[in-house]
Parts: structure tokens; C-alpha cells; sequence
């Protein structure tokens, strides 16, 4: 982390299991848990810190960084400790679970000022289930099938429309020595993003947030469907995935390696700038005509309260200044894989990419926030990453393994 210009940064987020920073109540001091640990998300929202600090009138924030998947793994502990005041998190299922505990700050209020700034999906997705308003949306963006379009050009390829001219596709960059599908596994959460696209665009969007709320049944022969057609894609994935994490299965793609990899926007993170604009991207193609491509995967990543914060004043201010589009834009500055979510922000200065992924979600029927963001945090963590390594390991293991799934999500939503 870049410290400078009043901005302490530190590595304590978290510490002993639960304690972020704690600033004896000093009203000039906001300490801020941050989740974003790779370079360049981390000198973005640095950036962007240092620009509030310059118009705060005094206000300095202490940045506490920790490892992502670690952020998100001691989270409960975390907020049940001494959190830090403003702290980032996801919009939408896993807001609530949290907010729902009464472990985040109301912010209302706050959205009276604000919320103007937003759509009303993103509201919805910053609502508690008691109507109240915990988070406040910051950058948002899509997952979808990313490739270099020089060698799609050099190579004659054309976008897919269908699973079947994705397959297609697939068999001929696997004929011309390419990787057809980057892939990676070794964190244990990217494929949930594969099994998302199968499934909503197999299922559609209902049958795939109510199975992930434990209202549907992982045995179902609808679910079985899903991993039988991802069955029929795993020969055209990177081998090796479970000992790859995406940023090697990105630079694979960045490499020309790879014809093609399933993630979200932030692998452009791994591209060099002067290899950026060679980055595109499609929606998942379509499986089933009834659902088409009306679901896009687009993640809302922003800020939530601590519900006891040592200086709310401060807090408060600081969400405000995250809600408006300076800050977004200025994020977008270091890292121009993401959008702003703030509607009145300034396109002018969008990549073609970043400006066909605003368009993507924008014209979306549905947005879905990830796997991991869209169920209780106990079925993310154990069932579902357990069970797509089991996948993964033995594609022939489907009835077991979706049966070891249905019984946790029995067990936690009951």
C-alpha cells in the first residue's frame, strides 16, 4: 500500500481474529478497512483516499489493507470485534447477512443525501431486509468471456452466439495450439463464476438466486444439467486448475496462450497498459432461448459502517465523498477495468471496454453479484467451494458431489 499526502496504510485489519483499528475516538482520524490487496486496485483506492483527505477540512484516514480472500474469510470475526469505521464489502445477499445481525451501521440518512447518485437496482442491492440502507455502492463490473482481439483477428474468430458455436470455437483454437479456456482454481472461488453463468443461462435468473438462497434443491435434475454441459466444456479448460490462481491464468490470456478466459473485468489488471485496449469481451453465450443472455454477472463492490464507529462524523463524510463520481472516477484513473456506479459520472473518459461492459449491465434484465456474494457465507466457503474442486478433480463424480452440496444447504438453510 502507498502511504503519503496523510494516509497511513498498515497491514493490522483483522488482527488477533478481529480487531481493525482503533483511533481512542479522534474526531480528525477515519480508519478504513480495505479488501483490495493486489497493486493496482490497492493504489487506486489509495488515490482516491488522498483526494478526500485534500477537501475534508483536517480529516485524515487510516488505511488498514488485508489480503483479499483472508478480508473475506474473517469478516464475521472481524465485525463482531472493533471494526474498522467505513469498511469494504459487496453489495446485495452477503450486505444483508451482515446487517441483518445488526453488525453494520444504518445509512439511511446518508441515502437521503445520495441517492440521487444511484439507480434504483442499486439501491435494492443497498437495502437491508428491513428497508434500511447499510452499504454504499463504489465501482461495479462485469464477468463475462474476455479475449485479445488481435488474435481473434489474426486467427478469423467470431463472437459465439450459442453454447454450440462456443464449442466450435473451442475446437478450433485447440487445433491452432491455444489454450480454447483459460482457468484457474487454486483460490477456490473463480469457478463459482463459471457455474453462475451455466446456470442462470440454463435455468435463468429466478431458479439461480432462489437455489443459492437454499430454496431449490442442488440434486434437482436441473442442477445436474448444468454440470453435465460443464462436463462437455472442462476438455477445452487450462489442465492444472486447481494449481493456478487467476492472475497466472490471466497473464496466460495476456501471453496470447489462451484464446479466451471467463472472469470479471479485473483480470485487465494483469494486461500492461500498452496492451489494454487489446482486451474485449462477450456475454456468456446463450444455452436455453427462453433465458438467452437476459442475465449479466456484475459485482458491486463498495463501503459499509461499522455499527459503533469511533468517529461516525468522519465516517459519514467519507461515504458521502465515496458516493459521488470524483472519487469513482478518479479509482477508475489507476484501474480502468471497472465502471463507476454513481449514474451522473462522466463516460468520457471510458475505454471502448469500459464503456461496452456500463452498456452490458445497463441493458442487463438481471444482475446477479457472484456465487459467493449470493448465498450465506458458510454454504460459499465450505459446500460450494469443496464441491466445484470435487467437480473439478472427478467431472464423472456429478451425483456425489451435488449430494454432498444439497446436504450442507439442508444443514445451514434450514
Amino acid at each position: 500500500m502507498l502511504a503519503g499526502a496523510g494516509v497511513a496504510a498498515t497491514g493490522g485489519l483483522l488482527s488477533a481474529c478481529g480487531g481493525g483499528s482503533s483511533t481512542g475516538g479522534d474526531s480528525k482520524v477515519v480508519t478504513f478497512g480495505n479488501n483490495l490487496s493486489d497493486q493496482v486496485p490497492k493504489d487506486a483506492i489509495t488515490a482516491a483516499v488522498k483526494a478526500f483527505e485534500a477537501q475534508s477540512g483536517g480529516l485524515s484516514v487510516t488505511i488498514n489493507t488485508k489480503q483479499h480472500e483472508q478480508y473475506q474469510e474473517q469478516i464475521n470475526n472481524y465485525l463482531q470485534g472493533k471494526p474498522d469505521d467505513v469498511l469494504a464489502w459487496f453489495a446485495g445477499y452477503r450486505m444483508r447477512f451482515f446487517a441483518d445481525q445488526g453488525l453494520t451501521g444504518d445509512l439511511s440518512d446518508l441515502w437521503s443525501k445520495v441517492g440521487g447518485n444511484y439507480s434504483d437496482a442499486l439501491k435494492q442491492a443497498s437495502t437491508g431486509t428491513d428497508g434500511k440502507q447499510y452499504f454504499v455502492p463504489f465501482t461495479q463490473y462485469a464477468w463475462g468471456m474476455f479475449y485479445r482481439k488481435s488474435v481473434w483477428q489474426e486467427r478469423g474468430y467470431a463472437v459465439p452466439k450459442t453454447l454450440d458455436e462456443l464449442v466450435a470455437l473451442a475446437t478450433k483454437m485447440k487445433a491452432d495450439g491455444l489454450v480454447p479456456i483459460a482457468f484457474a482454481q487454486k483460490q477456490g472461488w473463480p469457478a463459482m463464476g463459471t457455474f453462475d453463468q451455466l446456470n442462470f443461462r440454463t435455468n435463468g435468473y429466478q431458479f439461480h438466486v432462489d437455489l443459492l438462497a437454499g430454496k431449490e434443491d442442488w440434486q434437482d435434475k436441473r442442477v445436474k444439467d448444468v454440470f453435465d454441459t460443464w462436463k462437455r466444456l472442462l476438455p477445452f479448460h487450462q489442465e492444472n486448475a486447481l494449481g493456478r490462481d487467476w492472475q497466472e491464468a490471466a497473464q496466460s490470456l495476456q501471453q496470447k496462450k489462451s484464446g479466451m478466459y471467463l472472469l470479471g473485468a479485473f483480470l485487465g489488471q494483469q494486461f500492461p497498459d500498452a496492451e489494454k485496449e487489446d482486451l474485449d469481451f462477450f456475454p456468456f453465450p446463450e444455452i436455453n432461448p427462453t433465458h438467452g443472455i437476459d442475465t449479466v454477472e456484475a459485482p458491486i463492490d463498495g463501503y459499509m459502517m461499522a455499527k459503533k464507529p469511533s468517529n461516525s462524523d468522519g465516517a459519514l463524510k467519507l461515504m458521502e465523498y465515496l458516493s459521488s463520481a470524483e472519487p469513482q472516477l478518479a479509482y477508475l484513473k489507476a484501474d480502468p477495468t471497472a465502471v463507476a456506479t454513481n449514474q451522473k459520472a462522466d463516460q468520457a473518459g471510458y475505454s471502448p471496454l469500459q464503456k461496452k461492459v456500463a452498456d452490458t449491465i445497463k441493458n442487463a434484465k438481471h444482475i446477479t453479484q457472484f456465487l459467493d456474494r449470493d448465498t450465506d457465507p458458510g454454504f460459499a466457503s465450505e459446500a460450494a467451494t469443496n464441491g466445484l474442486i470435487s467437480f473439478i478433480k472427478d467431472p464423472n463424480n456429478i451425483d456425489s458431489v451435488l449430494k454432498g452440496m444439497a446436504d450442507q444447504a439442508k444443514n445451514i438453510f434450514k
